[in-house]
């Protein structure tokens, strides 16, 4: 669990409770680094963390300030109204954007389930349920940008370990290097700290009953198993850019003593002619 404090659900007026038949699409979409939440109101928030609110007749709006706004029953032109007005509270836009997208379906007769290539069976949709599934796909989408950015720095790792395997030696520029760690570090934060990939969403403390659902979700996005991936490719860009570091720093101690050396030289036939004259 997060360190933040679960905060209970607020009762939705009575014509949210009543779920409509059918299926609700459910789109997932990582729009920034950020989004910014503070002083957002609308009618019909049902939970603040994340922020939770009621949109239109039948849809809702999940929030997460780590940058995935999550759309649920909405309509195409709805949800473009939705992100329009969002745009002025991202900080630092991402392009391209993430996104995931699953249906739900009401089935009063079977509990809670993921169907193998199919939609997500609930026994009954509520707000709570909605905030969970929102959960695990907003972190799919996070995952999904990580897992890309660190094949972007994989791609640039590659061609310094051939070299290194292949002529003994490797070059690359400090900036090239410092980008990487950078790169590594900035995924790393991210994956560990603000989204907290690993973490159980808030909303359980207030209904662990919906723990099962989520152990579903989480299995069936591999949230763990992506997590855990990442921090192992990870820890090999950092072990490859500290090689890499090293290497810089003994060329760069290696030229050092050769311009010593030959100031000492200069100096010492400097010196002799003088004496010789």
């Amino acid at each position: 669990m997060t360190d933040t404090l679960a905060y209970p659900l607020i009762e939705v007026p009575s014509p949210a409770k009543a779920s409509p038949a059918g299926r609700k699409r459910v789109r997932a979409i990582l729009l920034s680094d950020r989004i910014d939440t503070s002083q957002l109101e609308h009618d019909h928030v049902v939970a603040t963390v994340p922020l939770t609110y009621q949109y239109g007749k039948n849809g809702f709006i999940v929030l997460f300030r780590y940058g995935v706004a999550v759309m649920i029953g909405l309509a195409p032109e709805e949800e473009d109204d939705v992100l329009r007005s969002l745009r002025p509270r991202l900080v630092r836009p991402v392009s391209p954007s993430e996104e995931e997208t699953v249906s739900i379906e009401l089935n009063h007769d079977k509990d809670d389930q993921i169907l193998p290539g199919g939609p997500i069976s609930l026994k009954a949709i509520t707000p709570a349920c909605l905030i969970v599934i929102a959960d695990a796909l907003s972190k799919s989408v996070v995952l999904a940008r990580d897992e890309r950015e660190v094949a972007a720095v994989f791609d640039l790792v590659e061609p310094f370990a051939r070299q290194l395997a292949e002529k003994g030696s490797a070059y690359a520029s400090r900036h090239t290097i410092l980008r990487q760690i950078g790169n590594a570090l900035l995924v790393q934060q991210r994956v560990s700290g603000r989204v907290a990939v690993t973490d159980k969403p808030d909303v359980l403390w207030d209904r662990p009953d919906l723990e099962r659902l989520y152990a579903r979700l989480e299995d069936e996005y591999e949230l763990k198993e992506r997590a855990d991936a990442l921090f192992r490719k990870l820890t090999v860009i950092a072990d490859s850019a500290q090689v890499l570091g090293d290497i810089l720093d003994t060329k760069r101690s290696f030229r050092l003593e050769m311009i010593i050396v030959v100031l000492i030289a200069v100096e010492l036939l400097i010196a002799g002619y003088q004496a010789l004259h």
